[in-house]
């Protein structure tokens, strides 16, 4: 028999699902939402220094958060874009975001995707991809963001979905090295050891 596996949000993050009234009208509303979800997720213990959500442009409201849950959850996969995608669909009632072509959806990262979680944003359905730290930012702490080609931005353009990058960069690499200095663990499987021979001494 297989474990029953539950994808459960820290019990903290509640307070933002609370007013579905609340709209979020600029990029950098929804950025700072993000981001202040990320420290959280840091100071409150329950994962990595990485949030995403996923936003209604049209309403300007948030559809579903979403934090790091691979340590609490001990899964590689559960990253941040991962688990904001999964709960807005689930929240929505459908695979495919974009498939009620009067709605658009946003997807606010506060890191650029890792190649996995890259691979998944086209598959989602959003419309619009929203980043804050660069991928370098999150390579300078140890964390480990797979092979990207470079032209992944491209790549997203030519299936129809924007993507914006350094929104609130500043403040998102905050983050990352505030992880980093508070002794945050680099859950890499294999490069942990890479990392601290780089950075020691």
């Amino acid at each position: 028999m297989f474990p029953r596996f539950v994808l459960q949000l820290p019990p903290w993050i509640e307070q933002y699902m609370e007013d579905p009234h609340r709209t979020y009208e600029t990029t950098e509303a929804r950025m700072a939402l993000a981001i202040r979800l990320s420290r959280l997720n840091v100071d409150e213990g329950t994962g990595g220094p990485f949030a995403a959500a996923v936003f209604d442009l049209s309403a300007k409201k948030l559809v579903a958060p979403g934090v790091n849950l691979v340590l609490h959850h001990n899964c590689s996969i559960l990253h941040a874009e991962i688990v904001a995608i999964m709960l807005a669909q689930k929240v929505l009632g459908r695979h495919d975001l974009g498939a009620d072509e009067s709605r658009s959806f946003e997807l606010v990262a506060t890191t650029e995707p890792c190649a996995m979680c890259l691979g998944a944003v086209p598959w989602s359905g959003v419309t619009r991809l929203v980043c804050g730290a660069r991928d370098e930012d999150a390579r300078s702490i140890g964390f480990e963001e797979g092979s990207k080609t470079k032209n992944w931005v491209e790549s997203l353009e030519e299936r129809n979905i924007t993507v914006v990058r350094d929104i609130q960069r500043q403040e998102a690499r905050a983050v990352l090295r505030h992880y980093m200095e508070t002794g945050g663990i680099i859950y890499n499987s294999r490069s942990q050891d890479l990392f601290r021979k780089r950075f020691s001494g």
